[in-house]
């Protein structure tokens, strides 16, 4: 069946304009004025926007953490998503097997059956030998271009500095982005023992036991890698303002680094610890400061930064009492694992559903944000550093059908009991939004029409990516 979508106005990572759009079974067929085929089904989107499906390159679906689980799985997480706009997704795959092809069999295991938009992966490595050392190059081979390293969380995730130089210099070879969760685990450590020896227990000692000079250091410790290594990287969820400084001077310096933030770093700071409701705001790296906001979204808005993603790891507030989620009560063990103890609170906050409708509001209209750089933060950026363009994130000839037709004077009084994410709690109740998407196609097919579902579990496919991808 072929559709039309008609009278909107087109938003790119570059232009704005006047267009219909073709679809074709799953596919964008012309983009042009005035196309008019007999027999396809028009979709008017008469003082609409029409952009691309937003591609989130950082969510943590059912993942195991401190005893639990992350509260959305790959279809809940994926429905959300869609919700919002969103219509592609990475995930990350843990470490947890012999060998890096039983790790990726487990994700798609997970995965498969209950995706519900497009999806790929990310590869942990948080083991580090000969083996992996000769498996890494296959990653590519099961759509994977992309592996993830850490400089803390010592004993369970991280590997040594020479670790990581290997590992990138094998990435550099087989076309793979290293990216890399850049915190000093030694500080860490260190700092959270002492905050318990001395009974200094609530959420906001997750914040003062991670400084914020672990991180700007670990940038430029792992830019400096990466240099030395001739390899790209890739900077996940930048939280303080002097990982920005580093970010910008690598770059300048030459180093093929790029950066990622996500909206609770730009709208939030460690004040939010502080509640009485303080664990809500517990992730890993912690919220920061005023200055770091601001900071952040200067790196946004001079190119900088090149992707916001959302780094999704919801749990419940109190996971002892259930939710009703599509019709069905629902309880996951959450947050309240750790009270009395900010080291056994599971690190992670909702927001796939969240990113485009909170970035509109707050970051187009109020004028931090072009809607073409909003276009090119949320959809094209991650495409292409990712390795899905020009299939994803892009409204041209060729690309899936994956579009989200956007009203930009939709109001709605947002928080838990608009959004469909599988958790208790919202991190924007109460916030006033303007701009919405109203309808949002996946492949060509409608999945989210005026507030009602009518995608389905199974329907999203995994995407196999390219490798050797440019830096932005």
């Amino acid at each position: 069946m072929k559709k039309i979508i008609k009278n909107g106005t087109l938003i790119t990572a570059t232009d704005t304009l006047k267009a219909d759009i073709l679809v074709e079974g799953e596919v964008i067929c012309d983009v042009g004025q005035d196309i008019t085929i007999s027999d396809a089904e028009v979709i008017d989107a008469t003082g609409m926007l029409v952009m691309p499906g937003g591609v989130d390159p950082h969510v943590h679906l059912e993942l195991p953490m401190f005893g639990t689980v992350s509260s959305d799985d790959h279809y809940t997480g994926h429905r959300a998503a869609a919700f919002g706009g969103t219509t592609t997704c990475i995930d990350f795959i843990s470490q947890d097997h012999a060998t890096l092809a039983e790790d990726v069999a487990a994700w798609h295991d997970k995965a498969d059956a209950k995706a519900a938009i497009d999806f790929s992966f990310h590869m942990n490595i948080t083991r580090f030998d000969e083996q992996i050392a000769a498996e890494l190059p296959t990653l590519p081979g099961n759509g994977i271009s992309s592996i993830k390293v850490f400089t803390a969380y010592n004993n369970r995730l991280r590997l040594d500095d020479g670790g990581i130089f290997k590992v990138m210099r094998i990435a550099r070879e087989a076309g793979l982005l290293t990216m890399v969760h850049a915190e000093n685990g030694d500080v860490i450590d260190i700092l959270v023992n002492e905050a318990l020896a001395a009974g200094r227990t609530k959420p906001i000692d997750h914040a003062l036991t991670r400084p914020a000079w672990g991180a700007v250091e670990a940038v430029l410790r792992a830019s400096s890698l990466a240099a030395s290594a001739m390899a790209p990287l890739y900077i996940v969820h930048m939280n303080v303002a002097g990982e920005v400084d580093q970010l910008e001077y690598a770059r300048q310096h030459g180093i093929q680094v790029m950066g990622e933030t996500c909206p609770q770093y730009l709208f939030f700071t460690d004040d939010q610890l502080g509640q009485t409701d303080g664990a809500k705001w517990v992730c890993s790296p912690p919220l920061r400061k005023n200055e770091d906001n601001v900071r952040l979204w200067q790196g946004i808005q001079n190119g900088t930064i090149q992707v916001i993603g959302t780094d999704h790891c919801p749990f419940f507030y109190n996971g002892s009492k259930s939710i009703l989620f599509e019709g069905q009560a629902v309880a996951i063990p959450g947050k309240e694992l750790g009270r009395g103890d900010f080291t056994k609170i599971p690190n992670g906050l909702p927001g796939i559903e969240d990113r485009l409708p909170v970035m509109w509001t707050h970051g187009v209209r109020t004028g931090r944000i072009t809607p073409n750089q909003f276009v090119a933060l949320n959809c094209t950026n991650p495409a292409k550093i990712f390795g899905l363009h020009p299939r994803k994130g892009t409204l041209t000839k060729g690309a899936d059908a994956d579009i989200a037709i956007w009203d930009p004077d939709k109001k709605v009084d947002y928080g838990v009991a608009v959004a469909h994410m599988r958790t208790d709690y919202n991190l924007y109740e109460g916030w006033k939004l303007t701009g919405m998407p109203v309808t949002v196609l996946l492949r060509g097919k409608v999945i989210v029409e005026n507030g009602s579902w009518l995608g389905r579990r199974g329907e999203g496919k995994f995407i196999y990516r390219s490798t050797h991808n440019p830096i932005l």
